[in-house]
């Protein structure tokens, strides 16, 4: 028996690179900005796609390029149905995938908490211990 989520993921991966070779080759809309293609999310039943992608750039350029996907749909969806061979081509949903955004995110707190990290090696060098420097007791007679 086979696994169903494991066709649809194959599928996904196909779907993404066929979406990924159609933008660069058929979509010529001048607001198209630097688009690329990060993940596809395919329904079992291959009706539904959900291309995620990111664009290099601005705000106004992702919002344009954004614009310009929603615009080239069609388009896309027929040059994906025909390169899958499937009944049913899948409607095309795109969402900008804001992994950079995120990555930045979590590389500043990095930072900030190496920042932090290196201050309070700076105040434990400068410390010394609040009692004796060996805590421990010692009787006189256990020494024999």
């Amino acid at each position: 028996m086979s696994d169903p989520t494991r066709g649809a993921r194959r599928m996904a991966g196909r779907v993404k690179e066929l979406t990924a070779r159609a933008i660069r080759a058929h979509v010529k809309d001048p607001r198209l900005g630097m688009v690329t293609v990060t993940d596809a999310r395919l329904t079992p039943d291959f009706r539904e796609a959900t291309i995620y992608y990111t664009v290099l750039g601005d705000e106004d350029e992702r919002k344009a390029s954004a614009a310009a996907l929603d615009s080239a749909k069609g388009l896309l969806r027929s040059n994906v149905g025909k390169a899958l061979g499937l009944r049913h081509s899948p409607s095309l949903t795109f969402v900008p995938d804001h992994l950079h955004e995120h990555a930045t995110h979590i590389d500043e707190l990095l930072s900030k908490a190496a920042d932090e990290d290196a201050k309070v090696h700076q105040l434990a060098a400068k410390s010394r211990y609040a009692g004796d420097a060996n805590p421990y007791r010692f009787d006189e007679d256990d020494e024999d």
